[in-house]
């Protein structure tokens, strides 16, 4: 029976690790040669990754902290965990929705700068409570730019509490929109949503093409005392167009999850220290989810959830299993079959998947998989990985 060794780096909650048994795998923070990498925020591209990982997978959604690149290139998957920590963060987007409406920091602030020893205390409160009145959410309208797991929570909460939503989003899974509710005005552009709303708020990775997604010519274009929620990514704003559109009264918060010395030195800026997924619940969702698919990939050569391979997954009718990643070109499974063939063993099934220029494939065969097949396919030109994957009750 194959044992398995994981790398945890940072704290990975407990009812994650549960899920990995005892009998199979051996998980710590000093493991040497690990064949999997379990991460939640460390910076992965500062240090070494030893050649036995086979995958990395991290319990969070984003992987900005993870070379994507680097590891595609040694065929090895980065899986993460879309959608678990969904809901912390569209409450946490209800929270600073309240939060500018309602103009509640800057009270706070005032509520705390009032001196109690002197006279007419509750006369000072009466007459400065005006300069914070604020707005009722119901027929104000919400931007939403990203409609994925969590644009579409925050979306439907938004509606139920009777505001107008308006969404934009180019990449929108089939899931997605099946989620949205239907009364989500679709807009064309993300500068319709400037344009129209009354609050913004972003849910879309960092990427190349959404890097300072919001920069001055789009803040632009915002309703003047309409404030921008930032619980993606910094860096998907543009934060000196911010702090300039901040000045100009063009906005009148921003509020993000990723706090700056610039940004605090701004008092209409309400800065929290990434707290998004930083409920007990999204931190065991995350660590479940990104263990059960390191277990899959490690045991069955399962795929779900990857960043950089496409989601492959074949029931097991044999215990004899083969995983390929490889360069998505022309021949390759022939050149896989011929082999097989040529090592004398019988295809009993086989699926085969790509995803731009990454493909993956599982075969199953009829009889065990000698070393020299291993060798000869991993000699194949466009090869990057390739593994025989024993059944569980196989020693």
């Amino acid at each position: 029976m194959s044992t398995y060794e994981i790398l945890t780096l940072n704290a990975i909650a407990a009812g994650g690790l549960r899920r990995f048994p005892s009998s199979r795998y051996r998980i710590g923070n000093d493991v040497e040669n690990p064949h999997a990498i379990l991460v939640r925020s460390r910076d992965l591209h500062t240090m070494p990754i030893a050649k036995t990982v086979l995958a990395i997978s991290r319990a969070g959604a984003g992987t900005n902290n993870i070379p994507v690149s680097a590891m595609s290139t040694r065929g090895a998957p980065v899986f993460n965990a879309p959608g678990a920590n969904a809901n912390a963060v569209k409450e946490l987007v209800l929270t600073a929705l309240l939060l500018a409406a309602r103009n509640v920091v800057p009270a706070l602030d005032y509520v705390r700068s009032l001196d109690v020893r002197g006279a007419g205390f509750d006369e000072r409160i009466e007459d400065g409570k005006k300069q914070f009145a604020g707005v009722e959410l119901p027929g104000r309208t919400l931007g939403i730019v990203g409609l994925g797991a969590i644009g579409s929570l925050v979306a439907d909460t938004a509606i139920k509490l009777g505001m107008n939503v308006i969404g934009f989003d180019p990449e929108i899974t089939v899931d997605a929109a099946w989620r949205l509710p239907s009364t989500v005005r679709k807009a064309h552009t993300i500068e319709e949503v400037l344009k129209q709303s009354d609050f913004v708020t972003l849910h879309v990775p960092l990427l190349d093409v959404t890097r300072h997604l919001v920069n001055a010519d789009r803040l632009g274009l915002m309703r003047p005392g309409a404030s921008l929620l930032n619980f993606a990514r910094d860096a998907v704003v543009d934060e000196s167009a911010v702090i300039g559109a901040l000045r100009a009264d063009r906005l009148k918060f921003y509020l993000c999850d990723f706090p700056t010395p610039e940004l605090l030195r701004e008092p209409k800026v309400v800065a929290l220290p990434h707290l998004g997924a930083s409920t007990e619940e999204a931190e065991q969702n995350c660590a479940i989810i990104a263990v059960d698919q390191l277990r899959a990939f490690l045991e069955h050569g399962t795929i779900a959830n990857a960043v950089n391979f496409p989601n492959v997954d074949m029931p097991r009718e044999s215990p004899y299993r083969v995983a390929i990643a490889n360069a998505n070109v022309p021949n390759m499974l022939g050149q896989i079959s011929t082999a097989m063939a040529r090592s004398g063993l019988n295809i009993h099934n086989m699926v085969n998947k790509s995803r731009g220029e990454m493909a993956y494939t599982l075969v199953d065969v009829d009889s065990a998989v000698p070393d020299q097949l291993i060798d000869s396919i991993a000699a194949i030109e466009g090869v990057l990985s390739v593994r025989a994957i024993p059944a569980e009750d196989e020693d």
